[in-house]
């Protein structure tokens, strides 16, 4: 298989959605990770709460990793029928990526520090889990921002469904 640079751009939007994604994610999850692990040596019993909270943070890796999976079908890449991508169809795919890709970043440290602090709380207190829990899901709304707009930079350039 040889690719255009139409589709090597498609490439890079998909390493540029799940890589910034999945960094975010990561650094978000370990943020949350690290207050669900003080939590637990205060109280045992925090274990299920404080992986609870820094499970939140994967979706983001989650969201990065689904466009790049439909960025690579969309032009053939996956599925061994590479079609014919122009520059700007490959370039726009790129913004689809970056999209998801920086708006999971952002989102995935926020919601990692939230969780860090909602479990630091609910340490103290057991009655804030839902209040945390409610407090950690918002940083999700940038990242679901970003999903949005790279599907409906997909659907317009045709890389998903018709254009």
């Amino acid at each position: 298989m040889v690719l255009e640079i139409g589709g090597a751009l498609v490439a890079i939007g998909a390493g540029v959605a799940v890589g910034f994604a999945g960094l975010g994610s990561g650094l978000g999850q370990g943020i949350a990770a690290a207050g669900g692990v003080g939590a637990v040596a205060e109280d045992r019993g925090m274990f299920a709460q404080g992986l609870i909270f820094a499970v939140l943070a994967e979706t983001q890796a989650i969201y990065g990793l689904l466009i790049a999976i439909l960025l690579m079908l969309g032009a053939g890449i996956l599925g061994g029928a590479t079609k014919n991508i122009s520059v700007a169809m490959g370039l726009a795919a790129v913004g689809a990526g970056a999209a998801i890709g920086f708006a999971g970043l952002g989102s995935g440290i926020g919601q990692g520090i939230t969780g860090a602090s909602s479990v630091g709380a609910v340490v103290e207190d057991k009655d804030m889990f839902a209040q945390g829990l409610i407090f950690a899901v918002l940083s999700e709304t940038q990242a679901i921002y970003g999903l949005l707009v790279a599907i409906l930079i997909m659907l317009g350039v045709g890389l998903l469904g018709g254009g």
